[in-house]
């Protein structure tokens, strides 16, 4: 039995030590109808008048209790318009979401064995990732591949490759998502012609395929085409599957890779659902009828690990969506719905005491369990530093099979409708949301916004707040920057034998291009040019192409002879990074020794940041930009998709000290190397090279043998790796936490 002076410790007072019985104070006497008055005096008191007011990187002030006076809106019931509280009236209680794991490595072989354990595991459905060689639109033997091919995904280079990577996986009952832009005429053209020989009508294929390039273009970079000719081939895959595949989704509108690229969950939102407003006008100005295709549309969310913004954001997803397609004409309800596959955040993972992951991706689910998704995928423990193993792939997968089966959280839809503070968040998202959706409207559609590049800039601004704040220790991150282990378990890694898979690709392209009819496959890739040339629907042009066994480069570059292939120059953000250091002693000491170093060398130190083979994601490379450049180092951002002999020669062109290597896609081992080799045949090995990204550290060794002279991982602390490279550079700084003393 307890009085009223002890309390239990987890409601100690700031300061107090819960193991010590806290001296006695008065409690106020109970109260038969406490007002919100009487509540916010005793939380004063309680917390000694600290401020519980917190604001979200979204702009969102959040309080520290919600009531019904913050309730505005309505939700309504599940299964109803505008369905914000789910699709479906039943939603899991009736069959619960799918789970839908994305993988993908090596060759198809490899991938093939991994999808029938997974499934025979209890993975209900197929998501494929495929390598960057391919979401470019190159077979694996182009020469600027090399590093590339089989280390992110599965590399697919024929029909043949997509027929073994279904082989006893029958498509007509199967539901398989396929996430590719760049290459999706080819790569839906192979899937396609893999179940006509399978004996599947291609009317019987389920899933879907992302096809969205718009996102491409802001934030992941594996485009091939410039905007125009890239938005027709979207609307000729419309057309196509509208007639032809009446159960295959033809897009997934993508927010992921926003989210990943560093944007809150309120441009993430609003950016995702302006892209969809901007296909289905696409759609529709291409002569298609809005209800016979829009119900086919779907969305791909991230869930990180802001829990009740990450399920407001699936709430109000699905009523913006609603308001969008009732302005356009919608009038079946199906089409007003929005459909979503969620997956937990990469960029939430941890390279340092990685086993953490485990509990993020768990709570990442539940978020996306709550928000209402109709499928998920759960990341891999190791994911921040490399492929999964068939152990972490488990884990990941079971993670969902647990929710599924012991918890009871399937039982009752829409769980969290109702409560006070996720009505509250849901609406102001929507608002919030449907400003930024206003704005792009206003100012010609999100075609035009992107190409005047203000929601990228956005994006990367934001990108570079969080990283300022995790650096400072104001955002916590658990074994990153607080909380931190004193040496890191090393975790056995997969690692994918880039030479062997390139080797096998390559023997199957000749095997393949040996066999087939050659004066029949040309003429299909010239009828795709003319089709490319004139109005002809370029999807059914490909099928006759993989049909007759053209490959996946060459029903590309037959494309990309009449519309060019895409390409952009960085622009890092200024100002971010510098201004929310402005004060901190830390940051002025390494001013300092940028100055220094400048008056040493006669001229600002200067940094290329490379991004080589076909990785786009480019978000650690602009945060490295972006941080040395306010920090006063003169930066020279290389284009995207460099080779390692180019990126050597823009390096020694233009005079570089060290050259940053971003890595993010496995292809450290094979690029970074040749990077260094191809300074020292310039004469200038003494350009340091300086390597950052997702490499293992069981690779770190290997680099530095071959000259890398400093390695940034996952979670790396930029200030502090700005103090080593100006070290590497000659000025003599002790460490940088110094500075703060």
């Amino acid at each position: 039995m307890t009085d009223r002076t002890t309390v239990d410790a987890s409601l100690a007072a700031p300061g107090e030590d819960p193991g010590v019985p806290p001296a006695p104070r008065d409690l106020p006497e109970p109260t038969t109808n406490p007002t919100l008055a009487d509540w916010e005096a005793l939380a004063a008191r309680e917390v000694r008048g600290a401020d519980l007011l917190w604001a979200t990187p979204e702009g969102i002030a959040v309080k520290p209790l919600y009531t019904a006076a913050d309730v505005t809106q309505d939700p309504g019931l599940p299964g109803f318009a505008p369905f914000t509280r789910g699709v479906r009236a039943s939603m899991y209680a009736g069959r619960p979401w799918t789970v839908r794991q994305y993988a993908g490595f090596s060759t198809a072989e490899a991938s093939n064995a991994f999808y029938r354990r997974n499934l025979a595991a209890g993975q209900k459905g197929l998501s494929v990732a495929f390598d960057l060689a391919t979401h470019r639109g190159y077979d694996s033997d182009h020469p600027r591949v090399v590093g590339d091919v089989g280390k992110a995904g599965v590399a697919i280079d024929t029909v043949e490759d997509m027929k073994i990577l279904f082989d006893g996986i029958p498509l007509d009952k199967m539901s398989v998502s396929m996430t590719m832009n760049g290459a999706v005429i080819p790569v839906l053209a192979f899937f396609i012609v893999a179940g006509e020989e399978q004996g599947v009508p291609r009317a019987a294929l389920d899933g879907t395929i992302q096809n969205d390039i718009l996102k491409e273009f802001m934030v992941r970079n594996t485009y091939i085409y410039p905007p125009g000719p890239s938005m027709r081939i979207i609307s000729d895959i419309f057309g196509y599957t509208s007639r032809e595949m009446p159960k295959f989704n033809s897009i997934s509108i993508s927010g992921y890779h926003m989210q990943e690229a560093g944007a809150t969950q309120l441009h993430e939102l609003a950016f995702t659902i302006a892209d969809g407003r901007e296909y289905v006008k696409y759609g529709v100005a291409s002569g298609l009828d809005i209800d016979k295709f829009a119900g086919r549309l779907s969305f791909f969310f991230a869930i990180g690990m802001n829990f009740f913004m990450e399920i407001a954001k699936l709430r109000a997803a699905r009523v913006l969506w609603h308001r969008v397609m009732t302005e356009l004409g919608a009038k079946d309800e199906r089409s007003k719905m929005l459909r979503t596959h969620c997956q937990t955040s990469g960029v939430s993972l941890t390279e340092q005491d990685p086993y953490n992951n485990v509990m993020r991706t768990t709570i990442e689910a539940m978020a996306a369990m709550l928000g209402g998704t109709q499928s998920l995928h759960t990341n891999a423990l190791d994911e921040a530093i490399a492929l999964p193993t068939d152990f972490s792939a488990r884990i990941a997968r079971n993670t969902q099979i647990v929710l599924q089966e012991e918890t009871g959280m399937t039982r009752v839809v829409d769980p969290l409708g109702g409560s006070y503070y996720v009505e509250s968040l849901t609406q102001q998202l929507v608002d919030g949301a449907w400003a930024l959706i206003e704005r792009i409207e206003h100012e010609g559609g999100m075609a035009k916004a992107v190409a005047a590049g203000w929601p990228k800039a956005m994006i990367e601004e934001a990108a570079a707040a969080r990283q300022a704040r995790v650096d400072r220790g104001e955002d916590v991150i658990v074994g990153v920057n607080k909380y931190k282990l004193e040496t890191q378990d090393a975790i056995d890694i997969l690692d994918v034998d880039n030479v062997a898979v390139r080797e096998a690709q390559m023997a199957r392209i000749a095997r393949v291009k040996a066999a087939r009819d050659e004066p029949a496959c040309r003429a299909a890739l010239d009828a795709l040019r003319e089709g490319a040339r004139g109005t002809g629907n370029l999807l059914e042009l490909a099928v006759t192409a993989a049909r007759a066994r053209a490959t996946l480069g060459e029903i590309s570059r037959a494309m990309e002879d009449v519309f060019g292939r895409y390409g952009t120059q960085p622009t890092p953000v200024k100002g971010v990074y510098g201004g929310a250091y402005g004060g901190d002693p830390k940051w002025a000491r390494l001013e300092e020794g940028v100055a220094s170093t400048e008056r040493r060398l006669g001229r600002k130190p200067r940094m290329l940041v490379a991004k080589m083979g076909q990785d786009g994601h480019d978000r650690g490379a602009n945060l490295v930009s972006s941080m040395f450049g306010d920090l006063g180092f003169e930066i020279v951002p290389g284009p995207l998709f460099q080779t390692p002999a180019e990126a050597a020669a823009l390096a020694v062109e233009r005079d570089v000290d060290v050259v940053g290597a971003s890595s993010l896609a496995a292809g450290h081992k094979t690029l970074i190397p040749e990077l260094i080799a191809g300074l020292r045949e310039a004469g200038r090995a003494d350009i340091k090279v300086i390597a950052g990204g997702v490499i293992p550290a069981q690779d770190y060794q290997l680099l530095r043998d071959m000259g890398v002279q400093a390695i940034f991982g996952p979670g790396t602390n930029l200030v502090e790796a700005a103090a080593e490279v100006l070290r590497l550079l000659g000025h003599n700084m002790g460490p940088v936490e110094e500075a703060a003393e």
